[in-house]
């Protein structure tokens, strides 16, 4: 039977206590036991099905969690309030002082600040690679190399990375997968090609409202009841829980994001297919031309499209600025960070969620000062849409 993380969530039996089709709010920071030895056994982590308090665990987010975690296709799942916490809890719970990261030179800005500029205080080295160059990957790992991170569909230069084989170079090594999803749920799904965990900025796709800050990990059992544990859990120490009202809004989310996913890709296919018409230097995973094409397609859930971002290339800061102030003005979207929205967003990634990458690795990567990242909407009429863009090209002098 074949792997298809709709279904999954479809399948999830959640209904509220009394019978309510959408599950109960948890509305308690705390929670009662009938026996003080209920109490002592769940802080020890031996009683099953109690609530001790919101930080370690509530109803609501133990809703959101098992969704998460059947979309994944993983034993279990944790909810955190920001994507960055995600990140954070799950690289520190791998690695401890002394331990050593390979991961993708191209990543979210704050990723890379975080393994660049914060973990090195920690006594933990990161090594950046071409993800796509695997004997780059090889030849950067060490025999104290806890972790390969990367993102499926990297940020913003949208390279795929090759999770089977990655998986087979972190676990001969002795080291985990950690992988990011957050460009591409459902539309690929980490775990059963290898990743040990995945993570996620709900904040985007999976809410896809642009109303909250969230994020997910998803693994199994041992690695999430270790990150949860009362006494050395990283998710628990650090404190990153989300509100039990954002989790009940996004796990409603979460119900509508196959058919979202189906139509921010439709529709980013549309805008690649005219952007090559017009002989505009565009990046899009969905084309014959990207290197990543055949590879994505190797990985990929049947069904959902390639995804919804999209990049163009106009050369100069100035440029992108000129066009991105145009496309606002003339309601193609939003100059603005984050991506998912039902709306397009847009801006200057160099300059904006990359800024935390020096302008040196910048070049390296091979960002432009003039990309534009698309996190394009869900917009009905996406030819209307494209002849607004079409316009605020020309009259900017880019086609």
């Amino acid at each position: 039977m074949k792997f298809d993380p709709a279904t999954n969530i479809q399948n999830l039996r959640q209904f509220g206590e009394f019978g309510d089709v959408n599950p109960s709010i948890t509305d308690s920071a705390t929670f009662t036991f009938m026996e003080g030895s209920s109490m002592s056994g769940t802080f020890q982590g031996e009683t099953e099905g109690c609530f001790l308090y919101s930080r370690h665990w509530n109803p609501s987010n133990k809703y959101l969690a098992d969704a998460m975690a059947a979309m994944e296709g993983t034993e279990a799942g944790w909810v955190t309030g920001s994507g960055m916490a995600a990140i954070t809890c799950s690289l520190l719970h791998c690695c401890k002082a002394g331990d050593h990261i390979v991961s993708s030179m191209t990543t979210y800005g704050g990723a890379f600040a975080f393994m660049k500029n914060w973990l090195p205080q920690m006594n933990v080295e990161v090594t950046f690679v071409n993800i796509n160059d695997l004997d780059a990957v090889k030849k950067a790992m060490r025999p104290n190399t806890k972790v390969i991170y990367t993102e499926t569909m990297t940020n913003p230069m949208l390279q795929i990375s090759d999770l089977p084989e990655l998986s087979k170079i972190a676990h001969q090594n002795g080291a985990k997968l950690l992988v990011d999803n957050t460009f591409t749920p459902m539309i690929v799904s980490p775990a059963r090609l290898g990743a040990d965990i995945v993570i996620y900025s709900m904040t985007k796709f999976v809410n896809g409202k642009n109303d909250c800050v969230a994020g997910a990990i998803c693994s199994t059992n041992e690695t999430i009841n270790g990150m949860i544990d009362l006494n050395d859990g990283t998710a628990m120490l650090l404190g990153p829980v989300l509100d039990p009202f954002r989790s009940s809004s996004i796990l409603k989310n979460l119900h509508t994001l196959h058919i979202r996913m189906k139509q921010h890709g439709a529709n980013a296919m549309y805008l690649a297919e005219r952007f090559k018409e017009v002989g505009l230097a565009f990046n899009y995973p969905g084309m014959p031309e990207h290197k990543g094409y055949n590879l994505l397609k190797s990985m990929m859930n049947e069904g959902y499209g390639f995804g919804g971002m999209i990049a163009i290339d106009l050369k100069t800061v100035e440029n992108a600025n000129r066009v991105m102030e145009l496309m606002q003005k003339r309601d193609v979207g939003y100059l603005a960070v984050s991506l998912g929205y039902f709306k397009t967003l847009f801006s200057n990634s160099g300059k904006s969620t990359s800024s935390e990458i020096p302008e040196d690795v910048q070049k390296e990567m091979g960002l432009s000062e003039g990309l534009i990242r698309f996190s394009v909407g869900l917009d009905n009429d996406i030819e209307h849409t494209w002849q607004i863009i079409k316009s605020c090209l020309k009259e900017t002098g880019n086609i």
